[in-house]
């Protein structure tokens, strides 16, 4: 019954991610939701009808000892804006995951996007000191000057990219600091270009700046790189934003520096193009991958606005920093945004990130020594789904994801469960007779794979595939020939 339940409250949490949620419809309302509740005393009623389009809600509130004939009715629509918006698949899920653990199910959660690690002490440290002797007051807008120099030194040591820190911006997140780059440069009815399989949020980022994502596929075979004809052949006079994620998230592909150098060729083309280059997982790269900034490549300094942060590479997730780097005119405005909505990011995490880089070089031993893990485990599991009849791989060679291609599953009836049709229906049944969560390739772009993060120890890792080994075979019998 756990695994039953399990399974129901992942479905629900996708199906809100996807905005699928059902509705009772009531024909006297057709364009308006409302919410009426009323109390005698302790006693609340609550009722709830809605409308076809969902586009508005009516709450209509009595609350008395005795029934009153008045009403008060407040109009909660939302923003089409917001409405446009689809929910973080992989927030929802995740949350969802731990929800079940908490609640007893032993679910092996492999759908995070963060380190298991534990942050680096020196990190921690400077966290602490700043804490003790009181750093613990608003920060410029931009960030404090120590790091912007810090990451100034970092960009140009290890990147090849010279900034000043007036060229700098420090947010609360690398997700902050994307967003209000698309905010800043897009104008409605722009095309903002994201490859897919992509970032879950990329699209919806474009759509909160009332630009139209324009999702360009790419290939398992061709280990998820775009194609730079491809990739020519769908830009115009509309297109404002290329997005590059390399190490890419959720295939874990890397860019080489002679395909980055051919899109680049074809960017310079284009006066009104710029590029968004997404390289927070720069450093969790496996040899013989080598980095390239985008920013770096001969002409694209001026078009190239490079976003960073301190999340994956120094397992700082819940200190939530991030920075963007590039021409002044664009990273003034993208202050201007962050100014009138969050204002500087946390002063603690600050100084912690100032630690963070003086770690050395590429992070130096601490950040070595997660790579390695995770090169160990990313090597235990492309052996282990290799030998699953089906599994289609691409070997990621940086971050901490698998990408597979599991369609070789779908259009399976199984007894008590009913049809795996899709990446979504598969990761439900998955936590249903696996007890291991995932994430559905559709929140990515490409329905037909499904996204495993390998941000967990080995022995939780050889666990989950045995029991994915033993769910999948008993589909084996049922696959559509």
């Amino acid at each position: 019954m756990a695994a039953a339940a399990a399974s129901a409250s992942l479905q629900a949490a996708l199906s809100f991610a996807s905005g699928k949620t059902q509705h009772n419809v009531e024909s006297d309302l057709p364009s308006s939701k409302s919410v009426s509740f009323s109390s005698q005393l302790s006693c609340l009623a609550f009722k709830s009808s809605f409308g076809k389009g969902g586009c508005a809600l009516r709450v209509s509130a009595r609350i008395g000892a005795e029934p009153v004939s008045s009403s008060m009715e407040v109009d909660i629509t939302l923003s089409p804006r917001v409405n446009s918006v689809k929910p973080s698949k992989t927030v929802a899920i995740t949350d969802q995951a731990a929800a079940l653990a908490q609640a007893g199910v032993p679910v092996i959660r492999l759908a995070a996007g963060e380190p298991d690690f534990d942050t680096p002490s020196a990190i921690v440290q400077a966290g602490v000191r700043a804490i003790s002797e009181g750093y613990t007051r608003y920060t410029p807008n931009a960030g404090t000057l120590e790091l912007r120099n810090a990451i100034c030194h970092k960009l140009k040591e290890e990147n090849g990219l010279s900034y000043t820190p007036d060229q700098v911006l420090v947010s609360n997140g690398a997700k902050q600091s994307i967003l209000q780059v698309v905010l800043a440069v897009c104008s409605p009815g722009d095309e903002v270009l994201i490859p897919a399989p992509f970032w879950v949020s990329y699209p919806e980022m474009a759509r909160l700046a009332d630009a139209n994502p324009v999702i360009l596929p790419t290939r398992l075979s061709e280990n998820f790189l775009i194609d730079p004809e491809f990739l020519e052949s769908k830009l115009s006079d509309k297109s404002r934003l290329l997005i590059l994620c390399s190490p890419s998230n959720p295939t874990g592909s890397v860019y080489p520096r002679k395909l980055l150098e051919q899109i680049a060729e074809i960017a310079a083309k284009h006066p009104r193009l710029l590029v968004l280059s997404d390289e927070i997982y720069e450093h969790i790269i496996y040899s013989p991958a080598t980095h390239t900034s985008f920013a770096s490549l001969p002409g694209m300094w001026n078009r190239t606005l490079t976003v960073n942060g301190f999340s994956k590479a120094f397992a700082m997730t819940g200190w939530r920093l991030g920075y963007v780097a590039g021409p002044k005119h664009f990273v003034s405005a993208c202050g201007k945004i962050q100014s009138q909505l969050t204002s500087g990011a946390s002063s603690i995490s600050q100084k912690a990130a100032v630690a963070a880089l003086g770690l050395g070089y590429a992070g130096g031993e601490a950040v070595s020594t997660m790579v390695k893990a995770f090169l160990e485990r990313r090597d235990f599991l492309v052996k282990s789904f290799g030998e699953i009849e089906g599994v289609r791989i691409s070997v990621p060679q940086g971050a901490f994801y698998l990408f597979l291609d599991f369609s070789f599953y779908y259009g399976c009836h199984v007894d008590g469960f009913g049809e795996i049709n899709g990446s979504e229906s598969l990761c439900r049944y998955l936590l249903d007779k696996a007890q291991v969560a995932l994430v559905p390739g559709d929140a990515f772009g490409d329905d037909t794979c499904i996204r495993i993060s390998y941000a967990a120890s080995l022995p939780s890792l050889e666990q989950a595939v045995d029991r994915i080994k033993t769910a999948l075979s008993s589909l084996k019998s049922k696959v559509p020939l």
